[in-house]
């Protein structure tokens, strides 16, 4: 209880210096062109935030050609138009503009900041890197090379080697059963046209949300839209369907030799849309949500010792949800922390949560929400997120209030309903002692 006290404390202390959520007004903004973005107009200081995020991330590879989103994301800052890489980076230091680059199973990013005077420049190179990238031989080999040498690392972490598991194991033939980043003789044989069918596959309009903060105004906003974005295909690659999540109670165990083992557990989610997603929401943050004060902190670690942390999450993915947690142990100690864990999820399923711990997760992740909005580039990224998840432009204010609205009835019910020991499935990398594998 005393933690929350001070975190709620510096949380306000903190947001004295953040906008109040109240005075984030956010506007829906449509261009001629017909292309829509969600805009917070501020002219206190003179620079913009874009986030561009288009739906479908490496889940689009085509078949046999696993990594192909990843390379492709990673080459759209090694030159566009008539501008090679040096050039390209020579030209947004020259603007104090930055661009990031960024894909993950269900989106791929573009993340832009620049300075008010320079926005006509900084614009421009934002359209030639959407509609006019070069993907250069040589900077495909070079970007390729990086990949490959990032796949060899993760072949020897624990945590790697577990999470490509737990993924194979949960999602099977799926684009999710297998690292958006490719293997090695998947990324080694990409050619250059694999890259730009992959860019013809995410870049497209059927796809696009956009956010924008800063000094600019609406009309100024639908004219950058229509530059940047009305030449993008109307239609990009065909999303995969939804993923079947097979996950029954069980332990896999991955021979590793290491002192300490790496655990990840999981069982099916719930989807954002659920109308139960707030208290399970509620409950993840009672249970493992990354507070000290967490049930699993304090039964594993603080009791016991068996682990430095220990978390759970839910994973609500485009195409699935999960919800998952992870720890480390020493392997003479994961048998004893795997049963807390079991005994600490059936534990929530049965007796449910109790009023006070329901007041102290509501007292926390309400205080956290305002931190995040501690810059134009977080909240830019805030309203494209929002709008890929279906939320309303109300969301922002009315967001603490739900939290606030689920009731120590609700909790528990969606408790007995959520948590279920026996889909709990845990994968080990390590040589744990005392346990084995049951699949």
């Amino acid at each position: 209880m005393r933690r929350v006290k001070r975190f709620v404390l510096s949380c306000l202390m903190y947001v004295l210096a953040l906008p109040a959520l109240a005075d984030i007004k956010i506007q829906e903004v449509t261009s001629e062109g017909g292309i829509t973005a969600w805009l917070v107009e501020d002219h206190s200081i003179p620079f913009t935030a874009v986030e561009l995020r288009f739906r479908g991330g490496t889940s689009l590879d085509m078949p046999g050609k696993r990594g192909a989103v990843n390379l492709m994301t990673g080459l759209l800052e090694e030159g566009a138009g008539e501008l090679q890489a040096q050039d390209y980076a020579r030209a947004l230091e020259n603007l104090a503009a930055s661009m990031g680059y960024d894909a993950d199973r269900d989106t791929v990013s573009i993340s832009a900041q620049f300075l008010s005077e320079n926005r006509a420049e900084a614009v421009e190179l934002m359209r030639m890197t959407l509609q006019e990238p070069r993907f250069d031989q040589d900077a495909l080999d070079r970007v390729r090379a990086q990949v490959i040498a990032g796949l060899r690392s993760e072949e020897k972490d624990p945590n790697d080697i577990a999470n490509r598991a737990f993924s194979e194991t949960v999602f099977g033939d799926h684009p999710y059963g297998t690292s958006g980043r490719g293997n090695l003789d998947s990324v080694a044989e990409l050619t250059r046209q694999d890259i730009f069918d992959a860019y013809e596959a995410v870049f497209a309009r059927d796809r696009l949300y956009v956010g924008v903060v800063g000094d600019i105004t609406p009309e100024a906003l639908g004219e950058m839209l229509d530059t940047l974005l009305l030449d993008l295909p109307a239609e990009g690659g065909v999303i995969p369907g939804e993923a079947s999540v097979t996950l029954d109670e069980g332990i896999q165990i991955i021979d590793y030799d290491t002192p300490q083992s790496v655990a990840l557990f999981g069982q099916p989610g719930l989807d954002r849309e659920d109308p139960r997603f707030f208290a399970a929401f509620i409950l993840n943050q009672i249970l493992g949500g990354g507070s000290f004060d967490s049930r699993l902190m304090t039964e594993v670690r603080e009791k016991r010792g068996l682990t430095y942390g220990v978390y759970s999450y839910l994973v609500p993915r485009d195409l699935a949800a999960v919800y998952m947690g992870s720890f480390a142990s020493a392997n003479e100690k994961m048998a004893e922390a795997v049963d807390v864990v079991r005994s600490e999820w059936s534990r929530i399923a049965s007796e449910g949560v109790t009023a006070e711990e329901l007041q102290d997760a509501k007292t926390y992740l309400t205080g956290a929400y305002p931190l995040r909005f501690d810059g134009n580039g977080r909240i830019a990224s805030i309203l494209a997120g929002m709008q890929i998840d279906g939320l309303p432009l109300t969301y922002v204010e009315t967001r603490n209030d739900k939290v606030n609205a689920v009731t120590l009835d609700e909790a528990n019910a969606v408790a007995a309903e959520l948590y279920d020991p026996s889909r709990l499935q845990f994968v080990i990398v390590g040589r744990p002692e005392g346990i084995s594998s049951t699949q």
